[in-house]
């Protein structure tokens, strides 16, 4: 299951925060500063899986992330979900995201923030995979762009 989809940038400031556990607003802070921490020390040559420290809930969960420009789009998961199909996942996310706002960038997500949380949910639902298809995911957000 998906517990967590962060995206943030270089500086580790949020942009966007999806978390699907039941987690109140200081303990979510702290899976994100935590989530940085860990991320921002590594070097680009190193792989994109992270075993989860003891605050994230220590061998059961992982850290699948990719780098793109100065964003880090980040998810959290339990070990039960595969770890390429979380890095296609992200792949997803970033083309859905890039179709829909036209070579997306940081201020996209930070301006039209509810549309990415849209797109988000076209994806991914309480912590389920929904869609893996980015053509589906732009067509529906064209379509219910069209009755706003």
């Amino acid at each position: 299951m998906i517990q967590a989809v962060y995206i943030f940038n270089n500086q580790g400031k949020p942009r966007l925060i999806a978390d699907y556990r039941n987690l109140d607003v200081q303990k979510s802070q702290e899976f994100l500063k935590e989530t940085y921490n860990l991320i921002k020390i590594r070097k680009d040559n190193q792989c994109n899986f992270i075993e989860g420290s003891k605050l994230l809930g220590g061998a059961n969960t992982k850290i699948i992330y990719r780098h793109y420009a100065t964003l880090y789009f980040v998810f959290v998961v339990d070990s039960s979900e595969s770890e390429l199909g979380i890095l296609d996942l992200i792949q997803v996310l970033v083309e859905s995201l890039d179709k829909c706002f036209e070579n997306v960038c940081e201020l996209d997500i930070v301006f039209k923030c509810d549309q990415v949380h849209y797109i988000l949910d076209e994806i991914i639902s309480g912590g389920m995979v929904l869609e893996t298809k980015y053509n589906e995911v732009v067509y529906a957000f064209n379509e219910q762009s069209k009755i706003k």
